[in-house]
């Protein structure tokens, strides 16, 4: 198994993946409207590569929280994990956490990560909890147990999490 960048993967295998791992109607989903007009972060999104076979990505996104008193708070949104159906007992998502998480690490750039995901796993695993998103709110429908972060910046307050556009950061 070998990770690449992201950006070193046709867009087209990427799509493809992504449709395997979360059907083709994915993109009405709730994370997709959070990250809307945004580009993922290439230094922290990367591919599983299996004898040149991809396998397993992660995408990581800027966004931010609008908080109800008028202020924004900037956040890094984990997600997809991405892992071949027939993959997905491999530990390929596990070992494409901890490198983002690693490389997030090393950058200073893990004080607040946010994902929709698996409590229990992202919990057990990773150290995100749904502790500090109670309040927050999102552009469509989500288990408010499956909102969750990590990192010593996230902020407990209320707000709209949507995009960070460079321009409006």
């Amino acid at each position: 198994m070998t990770l690449v960048p992201l950006t070193t993967i046709a867009i087209d295998r990427v799509e493809s993946m992504l449709d395997s791992a979360f059907g083709s109607d994915r993109r009405s989903r709730t994370a997709y409207k959070i990250r809307a007009g945004t580009d993922f972060d290439p230094a922290l999104s990367f591919a599983a590569l299996d004898d040149e076979k991809l396998v397993g990505l992660i995408q990581c996104w800027p966004v931010r929280l609008t908080l109800d008193r008028g202020d924004t708070a900037p956040l890094l949104m984990v997600g997809p994990v991405a892992v071949l159906p027939n993959r997905q007992r491999d530990g390929i998502g596990r070992m494409l956490m901890n490198d983002m998480l690693a490389a997030a690490s090393t950058q200073g750039r893990d004080r607040a990560l946010m994902l929709i995901g698996d409590p229990e796993y992202y919990g057990r695993f990773f150290g995100f909890t749904a502790g500090r998103t109670g309040l927050w709110r999102v552009p469509g429908p989500v288990e408010k147990h499956r909102l969750l972060a990590r990192g010593p910046d996230v902020v407990a307050d209320a707000g709209v999490l949507g995009p960070r556009i460079a321009a409006i950061a």
